[in-house]
């Protein structure tokens, strides 16, 4: 492990100098922290990172190496990895390499030795910001050089990211066991898991670029769609917005996760905005309004819905009555939508969560029995 030097800067000028960790050079993105204790693997591969510095809460990192099995997409897409006390040794009999040896490898540069509870505190008083890691040459350029780089960059406010994270062509996963129909999933940063449990629900998943057409979207005669997560500013994707709607006038069955949940919002004519850090991690409670239940969830958005908490309220684009299904009981954020008129439902956090916790995956259950309703309804009446 390198003792070699590297600094984190931040765009409101604060600086933590530590040790590189990963590749060697720079990199820029916004900076956000994740709660999670475990489950490291699974945040470095998931799509819906692109873009961001993400700062590990937990001080120990990387005890149980990396594996094969575990990757939730084919590549690591954070931008850069901060983590305070990475591990020296790899501790797990499914390890076959270590987590630094996967970050220099596919040229993810990180930093360790710094306080990240303190660089947690500056992100939670000030908001997710701008940031940059540079270690190497670019270790030593001057304070305004590096600020200035950081400062040059791009935010995530107004950025469409669903193009560098889709995948380029259709491809196809079989239903495990007998088949229920076709499922358009559209890749917008998808995880592995996902399809996992999908495909275990019956559906024979088709996943399909983000730049597809509806019409694209019809030829495969599906039973339904599924919108992914996927990182950017929602209001940035007013075509998957408009491709949507054309997916609900359809009358196919619909469910969203994520960045699916922002785009489902604002298809049925609601705003998103941008949380001051966001929600990250596998700790966050959540409240199911129709059952009284509160599930431990894994979350990772950094924009919301706005829409009324309470009650049932018409949908601005003209799809029926709509309601706020589940709620962030940290913050009172929008976790979920349900619409009462078409059949349309998403929720904000991660139910599919491969690290845990695992209290939400009966909402695939769910949308495979509207489904199975919808179809047995349909042959009934031809």
């Amino acid at each position: 492990m390198t003792t070699s030097p590297a600094v984190l800067v931040l765009e409101d000028g604060t600086r933590y100098v530590g040790r590189r960790y990963g590749a060697e050079g720079r990199t820029v993105g916004e900076a956000v922290f994740a709660t999670g204790m475990s489950g490291y693997q699974e945040t470095l591969t998931d799509p819906s990172y692109a873009g961001q510095i993400v700062v590990m809460t937990a001080p120990h990192i990387g005890n149980t190496g990396m594996n094969d099995d575990d990757p939730e997409s084919r590549r690591i897409w954070v931008e850069g990895f901060v983590v305070r006390d990475p591990a020296r040794r790899v501790s797990n009999h499914r390890a076959t390499r270590s987590l630094d040896d996967d970050l220099e490898g596919q040229g993810i540069v990180g930093i360790s030795g710094i306080d990240t509870r303190a660089l947690t505190r500056r992100i939670r008083e000030s908001g997710a910001m701008r940031a940059g890691i540079f270690s190497g040459a670019d270790a030593s350029l001057t304070d305004d050089e590096q600020l200035a780089i950081v400062r040059s960059s791009a935010e995530m406010t107004g950025r469409n990211l669903s193009a560098e994270v889709s995948v380029d062509h259709a491809t196809v996963m079989p239903a495990e066991g007998p088949s229920i129909g076709r499922l358009a999933v559209l890749d917008l940063g998808v995880k592995e898991s996902t399809l996992r449990q999908l495909a275990q629900r019956g559906f024979e998943v088709h996943v399909l670029p983000q730049s597809v057409t509806l019409d694209e979207l019809r030829a495969i005669e599906p039973v339904a769609v599924f919108y992914s997560n996927g990182p950017g500013d929602p209001a940035a994707s007013a075509a998957h917005v408009e491709l949507l709607q054309g997916v609900l006038r359809d009358g196919l069955p619909f469910f969203g996760i994520c960045f699916g949940n922002q785009l489902l919002g604002r298809a049925l004519g609601f705003g998103t905005y941008k949380l001051p850090y966001g929600h990250r991690g596998i700790n966050q409670p959540v409240l199911d309004k129709a059952t009284g239940r509160i599930e431990i969830t894994a979350h990772n958005h950094g924009f919301a819905v706005d829409a009324p908490l309470d009650g049932v309220v018409e949908s601005p684009a003209g799809f029926g009555r709509v309601e706020v299904s589940h709620i962030g009981l940290n913050d009172q954020v929008v976790e979920g939508l349900r619409a009462l008129d078409i059949p349309a439902f998403s929720v904000q956090y991660h139910p599919e969560a491969a690290a845990g916790p695992h209290d939400s995956t009966y909402l695939f259950d769910r949308f495979r029995d509207l489904v199975v309703a919808r179809t047995s309804t349909q042959k009934a009446s031809n």
